[in-house]
């Protein structure tokens, strides 16, 4: 048995289109007992061995009413209110002058759909002249039903789409040039992200966003592997990123990393990997989406003396940073502001998670009585000091936090806070942080992880000090781990 990630439509002639298999092979020599409720809960090699070719290919197809868990569902409503009389129209066929025949590609199966050209004609990739009388469409077998779904969605603008016909649907709509089903597919995408832990299916995700031109996934994609970017730096996959992939994730601000040093590291590592395969050029282009002023000053000095391969082919390039690192290091923000305004990502902070910037609160199991809170013996409160900002000049002056996380209305109460969901998250600040309020704000990140596993599947930033956490409902799909979370808190300073 076999499951292949991705099928791609390929164009045999003007009136005839293929879906053949191609792409990775992520399950192969599977063995399964029966009782498994998903496909990994099998035995297999292991996620991408294999040995076979994609003439091996096999599709699964579930009858009607029968619930798999975790095949989720929603419905795509792009009508224009004739929805109901269109629909009758396609499914009864009355009045129909073109054929559309869908075959197998084993050409074991084949089914004839009878459609109005003129409603085909909307869509110009279809190539449809007032001359077409039909239209051939070969499929897989496992794409294969979902064909006639497609061609309903043409005359309706609505359809149910679940991750078993997302990615038919997906390619149909590319290839058809039906974009907004396209993009609205691709947000379904998005359940399966975290679902790879290798990020081998993310990369490949985000590939065929980019060929597809399928702009939001890509960007859900992107922003996953922005979220989990210490942990793609340090798996295998990271010397295997494209450079268009790189640089546009070395231009995100939403990048968790433990700071921007630890990012050029990584930088420097995988363009010492990828060795000529990246020319001169776009080694520079990416080295200036680093953020050399917000590296801590003791860092700037020691890459002075680096003999990396960047600071080594860009030297004048690697030595303008650093020199602009220790001007932002030593002078005022109001000094240099009016020379950076054309480069103002350049003291934006990503989300940096080093010790000196962040805290954990693993304990989230337990409602705590009110004497502990007097006690301080709750664990979901943790109290812990930053330096107002970065840079050198305010690296002795500091700010108090105190991070909670509460789980009752009666915690909240008992802090003066109203609260309408559990559980949720306060982030305060007190002491001195006020008399830096009008130099700098504080953007703080909430970062949300399951403590079965280090995936990032949420981050969100602080209102008014608060952060509700999004239950499966606002959020649109399942959280991961619902009742199991590990908060992470984040100092985010910048100046304004």
């Amino acid at each position: 048995m076999y499951l292949v990630w991705a099928l791609l439509f390929l164009p045999v002639s003007a009136q005839r289109w293929t879906l053949f298999g191609s792409g990775p092979i992520w399950l192969d020599d599977m063995n399964c007992s029966g009782s498994e409720s998903i496909l990994s809960e099998c035995c297999f090699k292991g996620w991408g061995v294999t040995d076979c070719t994609h003439t091996e290919d096999a599709g699964v197809t579930c009858d009607t009413g029968t619930n798999i868990t975790g095949d989720l569902q929603f419905s795509v409503d792009n009508s224009l209110g004739l929805s109901d009389d269109l629909g009758l129209l396609f499914d009864s066929g009355y009045g129909c002058d073109f054929s559309i025949n869908v075959r197998d590609l084993s050409e074991e199966a084949e089914f004839t759909i009878c459609a109005h050209s003129m409603i085909l004609m909307i869509y110009p990739e279809l190539n449809i002249t007032n001359e077409s009388r039909n239209l051939t469409v070969d499929v897989s077998q496992a794409c294969h039903r979902h064909v006639l779904t497609f061609f309903r969605y043409l005359y309706t603008r609505e359809i149910d789409v679940s991750i078993t016909s997302a990615q038919c649907l997906h390619q149909l709509s590319f290839i058809f040039g039906v974009k907004t089903l396209m993009e609205d597919v691709g947000r379904l995408f998005t359940s399966l992200i975290p679902e790879d832990n290798t990020f081998r299916t993310q990369l490949s995700m985000y590939e065929y966003g980019v060929r597809t031109g399928d702009l939001v996934l890509q960007e859900n994609v992107l922003q996953y592997l922005s979220w989990n970017c210490e942990f793609l730096i340090s798996s295998p996959l990271w010397s295997t990123i494209s450079f268009h992939m790189m640089d546009a994730l070395l231009q995100r601000s939403d990048l968790v990393v433990n700071d921007e040093a630890f990012l050029l590291e990584a930088l420097e590592r995988w363009i010492q990997d990828k060795g000529d395969e990246i020319s001169s050029e776009q080694q520079a282009s990416l080295l200036n989406h680093i953020r050399f002023l917000l590296i801590p000053v003791d860092k700037l000095y020691e890459m002075q003396f680096s003999s990396s391969v960047l600071h080594q082919n860009h030297e004048n390039l690697y030595l303008t940073g650093l020199l602009r690192g220790f001007q932002f290091n030593a002078l005022p923000f109001s000094k240099i502001r009016n020379k950076m305004d054309n480069i103002s990502n350049d003291y934006l902070p990503r989300i940096y998670t080093s010790d000196e910037w962040s805290v954990f609160i693993n304990d989230t199991t337990n409602n705590y009585p009110y004497y502990y809170y007097n006690y301080g013996q709750n664990n979901r409160i943790q109290t812990f000091s930053t330096p107002v900002h970065p840079s050198a000049l305010y690296k002795e002056k500091t700010v108090q936090w105190q991070a909670q996380v509460f789980l009752s209305a009666q915690e909240c109460s008992y802090y003066g806070v109203s609260c309408v969901s559990f559980p949720v998250a306060r982030f305060l600040a007190y002491g001195n942080q006020y008399s830096y309020a009008n130099t700098i704000r504080f953007s703080n990140r909430l970062i949300l992880t399951c403590k079965n596993q280090n995936n990032v599947f949420h981050v969100q930033e602080f209102k008014n000090d608060m952060a509700v956490i999004p239950n499966n409902s606002s959020m649109g799909l399942p959280n991961p781990c619902p009742d199991d979370y590990r908060f992470r808190f984040v100092v985010r300073p910048e100046y304004i």
